[in-house]
């Protein structure tokens, strides 16, 4: 098992921010959508009739443009310069409506008297909201595209007749007063104070999200590394090993159980069939033998061709590792059988599946080089569990498990393996080969 964080087929982090992204996007557009329509009560209320009306079409428009941006950025023809359109939008819109009269309020007042209200405040709220899709750019352009609107819409009424802006010569409490007091006058100090101090704003905005998106960058690929582990590891293992930093750096040595399958006439079953049939059938085996493993607790170490070898007892050790092993290899043996004989399954007698089980010590450790390290259990019971595999065809049966697994299966859960043992036979002393000597064993 390769120690990279970037294998084949693993999906970008930055694509899984990407569902976060627009399901944030969604719930800034319920949250718009709930605020337009308490502002929409409120001026119901608090505005004389006809004037709501004209507010309503506005309120439209901005939950048009909330469920707008969020449907074009889930949308496969979207592309990124849509919502870029769509903030430019907002902000104009809002201009809009803070600068332009409401024609249908019989209020007699001057344009230019809509800056008096302190009204631009309300750029900071739709600034905010930007926050919520993890792009700093796009802050940075809310806080350009508030800045080009509103610069605009007090340079329209800086052109009306009537507006006055220039500063009294001489500066007296009473001449600021004379001045201030005039319906058409526009300060252009304050104008330019509210445009600083909002591309401040946008910009610290802009660190603060680009710093967020890293750091959920970050633990999106911390996500995607422990959903890898959960390929090789049982879920519980696979927390354990993203909790800790370089778990296999020093090599450890204790019991735990090994097994080996293998699909037994494979090579000649291949042989008739073609590349996209065999690796179908693999794939379906596979399947079927890892979620065995799983299923009781056991660690998939590697696919080998036509089989695996998994462990139990690896990195960690258990307390039912080697009764875990031996209740796997009997219902490998029964799922495979049931597998064989459905409609998915090759019409192929001679097909079938070896497995091969022993328990005993085991070494654990990182191996390889600096540039690619590869978890790996090793010592001389994975041998032993490789070689009763392979020892199954000279025995005449599917299933080999050493004595020392069933011995030690009887010492974890006694009365459970008793159940076991009703499916087993004793085959006695099985000579393995490139081994001295025989090892004793019970076959299935």
């Amino acid at each position: 098992m390769a120690d990279h964080t970037k294998e084949a087929g693993q999906q970008d982090p930055a694509h899984s921010l990407r569902s976060e992204e627009l399901a944030a996007q969604k719930t800034a557009a319920i949250g718009r959508s709930a605020a337009l329509t308490a502002i929409a009560v409120l001026v119901t209320f608090l505005s004389p009739w006809p004037g709501p009306l004209f507010t309503y079409s506005l309120l439209l428009v901005f939950a048009f443009l909330g469920w707008g941006a969020w449907l074009a950025g889930r949308a496969e023809w979207a592309r990124p310069w849509h919502q870029y359109v769509f903030v430019f939008a907002d902000f104009a819109l809002l201009t809009f409506t803070l600068l332009y009269p409401n024609p249908l309020v019989p209020f007699d007042y001057s344009p230019q008297f809509a800056l008096r209200y302190g009204s631009f405040i309300f750029f900071f709220v739709l600034l905010a909201g930007l926050a919520y899709v993890y792009q700093p750019k796009l802050v940075l352009w809310g806080g350009i595209s508030a800045v080009v609107a509103w610069a605009a819409g007090v340079g329209l009424l800086l052109r009306l007749p009537d507006t006055v802006s220039a500063q009294p010569e001489v500066i007296s409490v009473q001449a600021v007063l004379q001045l201030t007091a005039q319906p058409g006058f526009i300060d252009l100090g304050i104008r330019v104070q509210e445009i600083a101090v909002f591309l401040i704003s946008a910009s610290l905005l802009a660190l603060a999200v680009r710093r967020s998106r890293r750091i959920a960058l970050r633990q999106a690929a911390l996500a995607q590394q422990r959903e890898n582990l959960g390929r090789y590891f049982p879920r519980k293992t696979a927390q354990l090993l993203a909790e800790r930093t370089d778990p296999f750096s020093a090599p450890r040595e204790h019991k735990a159980a090994v097994l080996f399958a293998d699909l037994v006439a494979f090579t000649k079953w291949s042989e008739a069939h073609s590349p996209q049939e065999t690796i179908e059938l693999l794939r379906q085996v596979h399947g079927l033998l890892a979620e065995v493993v799983f299923r009781h607790g056991g660690t998939l170490d590697k696919f080998t061709g036509d089989g695996l070898m998994a462990t139990f007892g690896t990195p960690e050790p258990g307390k039912r590792d080697a009764f875990d092993a031996l209740s796997a290899m009997v219902e490998m043996a029964d799922s495979f059988a049931d597998w064989s004989s459905g409609p998915a399954a090759p019409r192929q007698p001679d097909l079938g599946l070896s497995v091969g089980v022993h328990y005993g010590p085991v070494v654990i450790g990182n191996i390889g080089t600096p540039a690619r390290l590869e978890f790996a259990v090793l010592g001389d019971t994975v041998n032993v569990a490789s070689r009763l595999e392979g020892a199954t065809r000279k025995a005449g049966c599917r299933c080999l498990a050493s004595a020392d697994l069933v011995d030690a299966a009887k010492a974890e859960a006694a009365a459970e393996t008793d159940g076991l043992l009703q499916r087993l036979r004793h085959h006695g002393p099985v000579h393995l080969r490139g081994r001295d000597g025989e090892i004793s064993a019970y076959r299935l």
